[in-house]
């Protein structure tokens, strides 16, 4: 019966995509990119010699944690050709010209018939799922065909319907994994709960992301000379939401600079971003050396900067707490700068408490919490080095996820 509500939710969900093409962009790219897709795939995948690796993600999150495996896959085996799979078009839109993988698709919708014909085409020597998404069909028929099935960076928690009394369904799912990397002890003890002991603790990959991007930063000399000399925040990936309590606090500073990346770049999401601002501001699509100079805000309109931008900064907020989920705060982090974020939901996202406790971030719920944040931060130099360092140790403490996995892999498939 389980089987069944599942291939039903399942199709169910293609047909209410269907529907709304028309009036939803992104609804329209999940079904234009699956269009001719296996035609696709067998005209690319037919003349392949090469053993190849597949990785799937859902979406740019899981990208972004698996990027570091992927890329460390491809060093040490460059026989190998790399497929990158998507269910999200916030993923695949993003990341189809991602120059490490040989081939980036989306992912057919799983059905037995999807995966038994994915699998056939691209006959994969090697299946790596990122964090989420345990599609039943694509695992089972991997399994069934003894093809080495890993999960890496994955997360638990015992509100997910594995741990249910009615998740027998999707804990059979679960066995069909050879292995399954986590990123904690909670998850590894959760799993071994429910008999699944084919589990370790290998961390979360995504430090080694951003470790590397601290190495070797994007310099940007506008931004630069913006932030010289002056204590400056960055805002990174706001929300209307986070706007609201911080607008009072930009707009009353007169002393401290702020770099604002907001999450949608949009020119009608930008436009609304400017209206709420007292003080003189630019964007940096438009900034000269003169306006710089005379601005108090730089907005960054435009995408592939942020990581990079912590560096000229001392402290931070990060958006998304109090919306879809509070957004990746480990590239402040890990520049050392303390961060600033929202209380919803973040049992969801582990580092965030883990950062909490250590002294290196603070959430709030209130105006009047975030306004002492804040003011603590941004003028008390001692309790604002202490939380940097706080940082810099978390961070130091947390690498080496990737090579952990990678020294499993090469000795399961030599």
């Amino acid at each position: 019966m389980a089987i069944v509500l599942y291939n039903l939710s399942v199709r169910f969900y293609r047909l209410i995509v269907g529907l709304v093409v028309p009036f939803n962009e992104k609804a329209k790219l999940f079904v234009i990119g699956r269009a001719g897709i296996f035609q696709r795939l067998e005209k690319d995948f037919t003349a392949i010699k090469n053993p190849v690796a597949w990785f799937h993600c859902a979406s740019l999150g899981e990208f972004e944690q698996g990027r570091p495996v992927i890329e460390a896959f491809r060093k040490a085996k460059p026989g190998h050709k790399i497929l990158v799979t998507f269910f999200s078009p916030s993923g695949y839109e993003l990341r189809k010209n991602y120059s490490e993988a040989d081939f980036v698709y989306y992912l057919p919708i799983d059905t037995r018939e999807n995966a038994k014909r994915f699998l056939n085409i691209v006959n994969p020597a090697l299946v790596i799922f990122v964090k989420y998404e345990f599609w039943h069909h694509y695992l089972k028929e991997t399994s069934k065909r003894k093809i080495p099935l890993y999960c890496i960076s994955a997360l638990f928690n015992e509100k997910q319907r594995f741990f249910k009394s009615s998740g027998g369904f999707f804990r059979k799912t679960l066995t069909y994994f050879d292995h399954i990397f986590v990123q904690n002890e909670k998850s590894e003890t959760l799993l071994k709960q429910i008999n699944i002991h084919q589990v370790s603790v290998a961390g979360d990959t995504r430090f080694d992301r951003v470790v590397d991007t601290v190495s070797n930063p994007k310099h940007f000399p506008l931004v630069a000379q913006f932030s010289q000399n002056q204590l400056t925040m960055v805002i990174g990936s706001c929300w209307p939401a986070d706007m609201a309590f911080l607008y009072p606090i930009i707009n009353r500073s007169e002393n401290i600079k702020f770099i604002i990346a907001p999450h949608d770049v949009s020119e009608n999401s930008v436009r609304q971003l400017e209206k709420g601002f007292k003080i003189p501001y630019c964007r940096i699509t438009e900034a000269t050396p003169e306006s710089i100079d005379q601005s108090q805000i730089i907005i960054i309109n435009t995408i592939g900067m942020l990581s990079s931008l912590y560096q000229y900064g001392q402290f931070s907020y990060i958006g998304g707490a109090f919306g879809d989920g509070l957004h990746n705060i480990l590239e402040a982090v890990t520049f050392g700068l303390p961060v600033i974020f929202g209380n919803n939901n973040l049992e969801k996202f582990p580092e965030s408490l883990a950062l909490i406790e250590k002294g290196g971030a603070f959430s709030f719920t209130q105006q009047a919490e975030i306004d002492a944040h804040f003011k603590k931060l941004s003028t008390d130099i001692d309790f604002r080095n202490k939380a940097s360092e706080h940082c810099k140790v978390y961070i130091r403490e947390n690498t080496g996820a990737t090579a952990k996995i990678m020294d499993s892999l090469t000795q399961w498939n030599k």
